[in-house]
């Protein structure tokens, strides 16, 4: 990989390499764009299979991030730390402090929140050497747990993409498919099955799927098949690259709206899915609500202003979706562009020059 080439490519800003030998921390940090704000963003820890992988993830994931809060109207850039092990074996105190440690050397750059393989028991630690973390649990200060208003912003979004395609809004007797049925994709299912919808959900944990199907009462499906069911409705709720090159002609839903990040291996699949008349709601703009969530902490930590935040989430949607169709383009162009658009507008404000005082 040529690095510098491919930040230039993605309009990147940073990357940081940081590495501790006494704890074996191995993590890198992508700041992709601060126009709007400090960059904000989970840290993920998986057993990547080369230094190159673990690079990709961060680039991918903190552009992202950057589009996620723009379009969410808040004033912060896109981030992400993702560090190389094996979260079930290699997590200790001592790296995640070490962890926290680089993470102050940023000032306030880079804000930090959990991510796959990481939880806030890993961030508390973190914190014990850095300010610059988000979504610690209510009693030290953060606002708890983002899953559940990621999963209510979902919906949020499910709903605005059945409105725009069948005219209502309601869940109650349509098909929704959950791929993935962990702190986002359990919630969800939770929120459908109580409005009526009919859901079918997979996931690679046999327990946690045993689990949903006697208390939610959730038809089981093979994760393996998922992508495949029959639906009114596709929910990605686990990792990216979903809809690519091999699955795009077996997908057999109307629409697809889910808060798995990064769900289209490139943007040209959003081009595919318009081709195949399925209404797709861009991933950024559905899962916004835990961001809302966590960013909120800086300003106030006000319930009633996030919630209002997540609702806007439907009628962001609905905006998206019109101008799509006015334009003959898919869903993900028009969003990065209204996204950049903001960024632009404020980008020349900034311009404009204040001491501070």
């Amino acid at each position: 990989m040529e690095i510098f080439k491919e930040m230039a490519k993605r309009g990147h800003e940073q990357l940081i390499f940081n590495f501790d030998q006494v704890t074996g921390l191995k993590a890198i940090i992508a700041i992709h764009n601060t126009t709007l704000g400090p960059a904000i963003g989970g840290c993920r820890m998986l057993p990547y299979a080369s230094e190159e992988q673990a690079i990709e993830d961060a680039l991918r994931l903190s552009e992202g991030m950057t589009y996620k809060a723009a379009a969410a109207g808040l004033d912060f850039g896109g981030g992400k730390a993702v560090i190389i092990g094996d979260p079930a074996n290699d997590k200790s105190e001592a790296l995640f402090r070490a962890f926290g440690r680089f993470l102050e050397t940023l000032r306030g750059r880079y804000l930090v929140g959990e991510d796959v393989g990481t939880n806030e028991q890993d961030l508390m630690y973190s914190a014990k050497e850095t300010p610059y973390i988000v979504g610690l649990p209510e009693a030290y200060g953060g606002s708890g747990d983002t899953g559940e208003m990621t999963a209510i912003g979902a919906i949020f979004a499910i709903r605005a993409a059945l409105t725009y395609r069948f005219g209502t809004g309601s869940l109650k007797g349509r098909r929704i498919a959950i791929q993935g049925l962990g702190k986002i994709g359990y919630p969800l299912a939770r929120h459908a099955v109580d409005a009526g919808a009919h859901v079918i959900a997979a996931d690679i944990n046999p327990h946690v799927v045993g689990k949903a199907a006697s208390e939610l009462h959730i038809e089981p499906a093979d994760p393996w098949t998922i992508l495949e069911t029959h639906c009114d409705v596709l929910t990605p709720c686990a990792l990216g690259n979903v809809v690519n090159h091999e699955t795009i002609d077996k997908l057999d839903c109307h629409i697809i709206a889910g808060p798995a990040n990064n769900q289209l291996e490139d943007v040209g699949m959003g081009d595919a899915l318009r081709e195949r008349n399925i209404l797709y709601a861009p991933d950024f703009i559905t899962n916004a609500g835990g961001l809302m969530q966590v960013a909120n902490e800086l300003t106030g930590n006000r319930q009633d202003r996030v919630r209002q935040q997540v609702e806007n989430i439907y009628e962001l949607l609905l905006a998206v979706f019109q101008r799509a169709d006015e334009d003959r383009r898919s869903t993900v162009s028009v969003a990065m562009d209204m996204v950049e658009e903001r960024m632009k507008f404020l980008h020349a404000i900034r311009r404009i020059y204040t001491d501070g005082g």
